[in-house]
This record gives structure tokens, C-alpha cells and sequence, in this order.
């Protein structure tokens, strides 16, 4: 194993990179119980997709871990669970099978595009305000459903949207989760989402606003069953062949492909792993993001993704792929614990989204506002999102208006062909809504 993982040549040890897996699952393990939260929505069966969540960041951290022998760990992705329930199947009315089929579609083009190299010019085909953007956009999306569920903002017939009841008890508790959660993060401390949840959740049982879990069954039990989920991916696969699942297929896979790619390159910068500015092993580790979004699909759960809170253990000295195993472990343990579903409610579960929507939104100050050309789309798709409850509406206005706005400033050369051909998907998109 040693020897496998080059512990030596790469200036670790075993218990470094045990402790390295440990403190990046810690800092994840919010994944385990937002998920089924997120996706309950859609009518999935809660149990089924805690233990997919699992299964499918084990399997794709291991193999993370096995083949390109990097310490960065990965999960359902966050903003793609927000896309794949309130826009995909709540908002376009498909199927939540439908919409696992198009996930497992999304992973097997998002293959052949490692295998055959076209993944690079896809990456260069849109430009860096648009990717950021979307990343923005998505984590404001993101905040806002946490601040519906915490009951902060709520529906209003006049305004659209108000200030909720600050008084209800409920409420209350969720603002102590959200002030809680910013205290552990503001000082370092690398799995404070997690533990703003764990605290969230012991005060509402403190103030009987949650259940107590009884006895020992309330805690730990065997693994919840598969069986809602698990293959209709593939049962429902022939239905993914229409302009809106085209839409949808195309979002899960751009999010997905720049959110690893980012990911990938933030992990391995911080770990001294890049090499005259370049990523070895790049496609061995989007294979396995690839491959685990295959996986993820087929047991039933959105999008698998590579997570930057890896770096929290590679800021503890993890430089080696036993990271990504140990922290796949830890995920394979907690498929014992779905008894505390239970416990982590809506008001729970809401800090959690609200801090991750401020992680996200950080891409903003990236973008070149100064150049109105592309303000004008990085901004319509970072406000679109969260305005229509929708991510993919948002990346087809930026996609659309970009062009637009380059051209008529004389930067056609600037513009890919494959922007022109998003464009044209996009228009058709909006034709075939209305």
C-alpha cells in the first residue's frame, strides 16, 4: 500500500492520511442528510436515497482513490440535487425516474468525452465568466430554498416575497443553526457545516421542537433498502430522448463538468500535485467522477461530483488517493445510521444550504464586470436562477445573450462554434416551453 500510494515519495504516512480521510468526510458528511431532504421532495423514498448517497460517494471516492491516486473525495453534488429536484421534476413536471435516467445519460456522455479527449474543447468552448456564473448562480439557488425552508422568506401575494415570521419557533431555531454554522467556519474549523447541523439539531430537541430518538434503534439500524430506487434509471432510460430532457442532460453534464474540473485543479494546487501548471492522471480522475455519476444514477441519486471540501484534508496533510478510501469507508459506516433522518428536519438541514450558498457565490469576484459585454450575461444568469426557481433557465439566458452581446462588440473571433450551437438549443428550449 505504501508503495501504491508513494506515501514516502509524497512526504506522508498512514496515519496522516487516515486522519486526512476522516477530517474531509467531517466536512461532507452534511451530504448524507441534505440529499434525502433535497430529493424527498420529488417523492423519492427518503431511506433509499440516504443509502445511495452513500454507496455512490464510496464507490466514487475509491475509485477516485484506486485509479488516479488523488486525496479529494466525492458526493452527490450540492446546487446539482437542487436542480435535479425543484427545477428538473417540480418545476418541468418530469418524473423523478425520468430525471435519474437523464443523470445516467449525463454520466456516460461525460465518459466518452474522457475517453476521446473531447473534454478539453468542450472546457475551452465556454468562456470563464460563464462557468463562473453559473457556479454563483447556483449558489444563490441554493441559498435561497435554505432560506424558504428555514420560514426567513416566505411567499407574499403583493410582493412575491417577504420577510417570514423571525418569532416562530421553528424559525428561530434554524437562525441559531445558520449563526452557529458561521461562528465554527469564521474560526477554521473544517467541519463546521456538519457540526452546526449536529448542534442545531441537539438544541430543537432540547427545546422540543424535534423528536428525541428512542433508545438505541433510534440511531443506528441496518441499511435502508434500495429497492425504490435502484435500476429505474434504466427502466425509464427510452424516455430521455426529448428537446427538454436534452435541456436538462446538457445542464447536469456542464455543472458537473466544470465543478470537477474546478475542483480538481483547487485540490491538487493545494496538495503541491500540479506539474508545469498541469493536472497528471486529469483523465483517471474524471473517469472516476464520470464513472460515479453512473453509479449514483443507477442506485438512485443525482449527480456524483468531485468536493473542494477535500481540501480540508488535504490542509491536514492527505496527498494520496488512501485519503479518498478512508474517507469512502467512513461513508460505507454511516449507511447504519439512518435513524437520524429523523432528527435532521427542514430547519436542520437550512444553514447548511445558506453556508454553501455563500461558499459558491465567492466565483463572483472573478468575473470582468468592468467589460459590459459580458457583465450582461454572467449577471442575467447569476440573477435568473434563484428569481425563476430554475438553473437551467438561468444558464440558457447567459448562454443566449452572450453571443449577442460579443458580437455586437466585434468579438465574434472570441466565439466558439459550439456557443453558437448552445445558442440555438436555447432558443429552441424557450420555443418548446411556450
Amino acid at each position: 500500500m505504501k508503495n501504491y500510494f508513494q506515501f514516502e515519495k509524497l512526504g506522508t504516512s498512514f496515519r496522516t492520511e487516515f486522519m486526512a480521510g476522516l477530517t474531509t468526510f467531517l466536512a461532507m458528511a452534511y451530504i448524507l442528510f441534505v440529499n434525502p431532504s433535497i430529493l424527498g421532495e420529488t417523492g423519492m423514498d427518503e431511506g433509499a436515497v440516504f443509502a445511495a448517497t452513500a454507496i455512490a460517494a464510496a464507490v466514487g471516492s475509491i475509485l477516485m482513490g484506486l485509479i488516479a491516486k488523488y486525496p479529494i473525495v466525492l458526493a452527490p453534488g450540492m446546487g446539482l440535487n437542487a436542480f435535479f429536484a425543484y427545477t428538473v421534476v417540480l418545476g418541468f413536471g418530469i418524473p423523478w425516474e425520468t430525471a435519474l435516467a437523464g443523470v445516467l445519460a449525463s454520466g456516460i456522455i461525460f465518459i466518452i468525452l474522457t475517453l476521446t479527449g473531447l473534454r478539453e474543447k468542450v472546457i475551452n468552448a465556454i468562456p470563464a465568466s460563464l462557468k463562473l456564473a453559473v457556479g454563483a448562480g447556483i449558489g444563490l439557488f441554493i441559498a435561497f430554498i435554505g432560506l424558504q425552508n428555514a420560514g426567513i422568506v416566505v411567499a407574499d401575494p403583493a410582493t412575491l416575497l417577504a420577510l417570514g415570521d423571525l418569532t416562530s419557533s421553528t424559525t428561530l431555531l434554524a437562525i441559531f443553526g445558520v449563526v452557529v454554522s458561521v461562528i465554527l467556519i469564521t474560526f477554521g474549523i473544517k467541519a463546521g457545516i456538519f457540526y452546526g447541523m449536529i448542534i442545531t439539531a441537539l438544541a430543537g430537541m432540547v427545546f422540543g421542537l424535534i423528536a428525541v430518538p428512542s433508545g438505541i434503534g433510534g440511531i443506528v439500524s441496518g441499511v435502508p433498502s434500495l429497492a425504490p430506487t435502484f435500476g429505474q434509471a434504466f427502466l425509464h432510460f427510452g424516455e430521455i430522448f426529448t428537446l427538454e430532457m436534452l435541456v436538462v442532460i446538457l445542464t447536469f453534464l456542464f455543472v458537473d463538468f466544470f465543478d470537477t474540473a474546478g475542483t480538481l485543479v483547487a485540490v491538487a494546487s493545494q496538495a503541491g500535485l500540479m506539474k508545469d501548471n498541469k493536472l497528471p492522471r486529469a483523465g483517471k480522475a474524471l473517469f472516476a467522477d464520470s464513472a460515479a455519476t453512473v453509479v449514483g444514477a443507477a442506485v438512485g441519486t443525482s449527480t456524483t461530483t468531485s468536493y473542494v471540501e477535500s481540501t480540508a484534508g488535504v490542509g491536514v496533510g492527505g496527498r494520496t488517493g488512501f485519503t479518498s478510501i478512508v474517507a469512502a469507508g467512513f461513508f460505507l459506516l454511516a449507511l447504519f445510521f439512518s435513524p437520524l433522518l429523523s432528527v435532521v428536519t427542514a430547519e436542520v438541514t437550512a444553514p447548511a444550504l445558506i453556508i454553501v450558498g455563500v461558499m459558491m457565490a465567492s466565483s463572483l469576484k472573478h468575473i470582468e464586470w468592468d467589460q459590459f459585454e459580458i457583465a450582461v450575461p454572467a449577471f442575467l444568469t447569476v440573477l435568473i436562477m434563484p428569481l425563476t426557481y430554475s438553473i437551467a433557465t438561468g444558464i440558457a439566458i447567459g448562454f443566449i445573450f452572450y453571443p449577442i452581446t460579443m458580437l455586437v462588440k466585434g468579438r465574434a473571433k472570441e466565439i466558439h462554434p459550439i456557443m453558437y450551437g448552445l445558442f440555438v438549443i436555447f432558443v429552441l428550449y424557450f420555443i418548446f416551453l411556450s
